[in-house]
């Protein structure tokens, strides 16, 4: 019955009663009808549907101007709904009692020049995962939350028994006292405060990422061995004889992937091959459950949460120099103009040649200088960079989006304080390895994608029109006149739209918000394709270390291609199996990314706490009614707010996406060089304030006509 009739509701663009919906249904008797309404209350209990106040129902998916989702509520008490394109700025006045990380459904009360709007209802308030200090109140113990809702939590006094005062903790809310008011048990103590690294793990154990694996966990651990048997190596191609070395980050210690490079009858023969964790981690094993609870590692600033214990992830699985390891390999043969023309998937045990890093990798590729160590492999990374190149260029011409964003690295102290952020480099070595990944992943996709089996896909959906569109709206109301029709959206015409701004000052904050109107790519079962890759088929292979799908589709390549265990009655279970793997891998990557984020707003205000009264340049990066945000040229940006503008009496004019002045026009847009001088800087509010001085000789500001 439920399919019937989500059938009807996903052709109705408005609300229907339930009335009208029997109707459709046709000739119900009243067992059906009361079948009907329990499916509607379920749905609506399930956050699927929106019941109105006029007491009709609508899929949210169809609600024009409404949004369900969890709310980001800003010390300075306005608020985001956090949805997977650009959020929904919701005023202090409009949260209509909704704190930090309820579930809530948003009214859209505004498109153009930013999303805005107000929340109508909480559907749930979030009492998981509470996390804070410690602080004793007339001997009673109560915490501070770390995040921003407001709310009161008293502490159990048995379960803070061994807490004193700034004690970080998790806990358990027990009972409602009154409206706001909670008591709550101590189930963890990450903690002291001023402890090196523990700012770090409070927002981790938020985010419900763990450091600590179960103890069947660890002894399962224990009981591997440290060096590859001999007997593991049969029934594998033997490849330590090959030229095979990995590239990664100086400190990286978790390799999961290594290349070779070779050539036959005019054609590249790449070789990727991958730890093969599956053989260590397998299913019905406690090291596979926790690797499923925490579905990838998590790299918080200078701290790694890894996803296996690190006896597995930089030990017996990471494909260290000099040693044998055991692993999956795909070898493609690829044409001189960069097409994959034939493969080979098989398992395999290498022996890494060379620990390769990307400083000096780019060191070579970029400025020919061949560091110590590096002689031997010279010949073979000019080779490899010349085909990435070519498979760069393929994956451009069918619609490989770049958005060219740069992301920040931040570097702490021994004890884990920010002391520098630069920009991390995306150059040859980088770009080398991506290439080759990419076409590991899709040559494994596509291998299993025509057996027609279960399988797991890292997919990217079209993107909404309607944000394609809002984006188009800003683009116009820049000044912008794009070439082209823009009408159906393809990886191409969103290519040509990054073409034609990539020479812009404010071509950064375009690339951002036009990423922001894209949905997140996401683990299914079913291949729908990937967007952003140009891809029709694709997978995660290449990081079973830190990502669990990859792990399983390890699993399954020896399922299907090496054991060749394939019959009607596994794959029907593997399907029921792989829909939930998809999406607890989706939902913990999403926390994953949350806390990164989290954690990088921290150690960006902790970082510019050192630097309060200096004065830096940088670019207008947003714009709001109360204010801009300034991104500096280590990404670190912050907020001018409207009010410490000096000189005249100025607003935010949305016709015109600017800040102007009153009396003077003067006129403050995206992109704009501006000069500023750091304020204040809040590592526990996670802010950054800065206030401008002038802008700088080069800079854009204009005077309206």
């Amino acid at each position: 019955m439920k399919e019937r009739v989500l059938e009807i509701l996903k052709k109705e663009f408005n609300a229907i009663s339930t009335e009208e919906l029997v109707s459709k249904l046709g000739n119900l008797n009243p067992n059906e009808i009361n079948e009907v309404q329990k499916i509607l209350n379920e749905m609506v209990q399930n956050f699927e549907l929106y019941y109105t106040k006029k007491e009709k129902y609508i899929l949210f998916e169809n609600c024009q101007d409404i949004e369900i989702g969890e709310i980001d509520v800003n010390p300075k008490g306005f608020g985001f709904l956090l949805l997977p394109g650009d959020d929904i700025h919701i005023e202090k006045d409009m949260l209509n009692g909704a704190i930090d990380g309820d579930m809530v459904i948003v009214e859209i009360t505004n498109r153009t020049p930013k999303l805005e709007g107000r929340v109508l209802k909480i559907v749930k308030r979030n009492l998981n995962n509470l996390v804070g200090q410690i602080k004793y109140i007339h001997g009673k113990p109560f915490m501070l939350l770390e995040d921003k809702r407001n709310i009161t939590i008293e502490i159990e006094p048995n379960s803070a028994k061994n807490c004193v005062e700034g004690t970080v903790v998790l806990v358990n809310v027990i009972k409602e006292k009154t409206k706001n008011y909670y008591l709550a048990r101590v189930s963890n103590i990450i903690g002291h405060k001023d402890d090196a690294g523990v700012d770090i793990l409070t927002i981790a154990y938020k985010h419900e990422i763990y450091p600590e694996f179960s103890d069947k966990a660890m002894q399962e651990a224990e009981e591997i061995e440290t060096e590859v048997n001999p007997k593991e190596l049969e029934g594998r191609r033997d490849l330590t004889e090959k030229e095979i070395f990995t590239i990664d980050g100086v400190d990286t210690k978790d390799i999961d992937d290594a290349i070779s490079l070779e050539e036959k009858n005019g054609n590249y023969i790449l070789g990727v091959h991958i730890a093969d964790v599956s053989h260590y981690v397998q299913e019905g094993m406690a090291l596979n459950e926790d690797a499923l609870s925490r579905g990838t590692s998590s790299y918080l600033a200078d701290t790694v949460i890894p996803m296996l214990p690190h006896k597995l992830s930089n030990g017996i699985c990471s494909l260290n120099e000099n040693v044998i390891r055991l692993t999956e390999s795909c070898e493609m043969e690829i044409d001189r103009k960069g097409k994959i023309i034939d493969y080979n998937i098989f398992p395999s045990y290498i022996k890494s040649k060379k620990k390769m890093n990307y400083t000096s990798v780019n060191k070579l590729l970029k400025e020919g200088i061949v560091e110590e160590g590096y002689e031997p492999f010279k010949d073979t990374l000019i080779k490899m960079n010349e085909l990435a190149k070519l498979l760069r260029k393929k994956m451009e011409s069918r619609g490989y989006i770049n958005f060219n964003i740069d992301e920040a690295k931040i570097i702490c102290d021994e004890n884990g304080r920010a002391i520098d952020i630069q920009r991390r480099v995306q150059d040859d070595g980088e770009k080398l390895i991506e290439a080759f990944m990419i076409a590991a992943n899709e040559t494994v996709a596509g291998a299993i994608s025509n057996m027609e089996l279960p399988f797991i896909y890292r997919t990217h959906d079209e993107p909404d029109p309607k944000k394609i569109e809002e984006f188009m709206n800003l683009m116009s109301l820049l000044g912008y006149n794009l070439i082209g029709n823009f009408n159906e959206i393809t990886p191409i015409k969103m290519q040509q739209i990054l073409k034609q701004v990539e020479d812009k000052p404010e071509f950064e904050m375009l690339s951002t918000k036009l990423l922001r109107s894209m949905k997140k790519a996401k683990y299914t079962e079913e291949n729908i394709g990937h967007f952003g890759l140009g891809s029709k088929c694709y997978t995660h292979f290449t990081s079973p270390i830190r990502r669990y799908p990859d792990l399983e589709v390890h699993r399954l390549l020896r399922k299907y291609l090496f054991n060749h265990e394939i019959d009607g009655e596994s794959v029907n279970i593997l399907e029921k199996k792989l829909i939930d793997i998809a999406e607890q891998s989706s939902e913990r990557e999403q926390k994953a990314v949350e806390a990164e984020r989290e954690v990088d707003d921290m150690k960006m205000a902790e970082y510019m706490e050192a630097h309060i009264g200096e004065e830096y340049e940088g670019k207008i990066s947003g714009l709001t009614n109360f204010g801009m945000f300034v991104e500096l040229d280590n990404l670190v940006e912050g907020l001018v707010h409207i009010s410490t503008l000096k000189g005249d009496y100025y607003n935010y004019n949305s016709d015109i996406m600017a800040i102007v002045g009153d009396k003077t026009k003067k006129m403050y847009r995206l992109g704009d060089k501006v000069k500023i001088r750091v304020e204040s800087a809040n590592k526990t509010n996670k802010t950054i304030d800065f206030e401008l001085i002038e802008e700088t000789k080069d800079g854009n500001n204009k005077q309206e006509s």
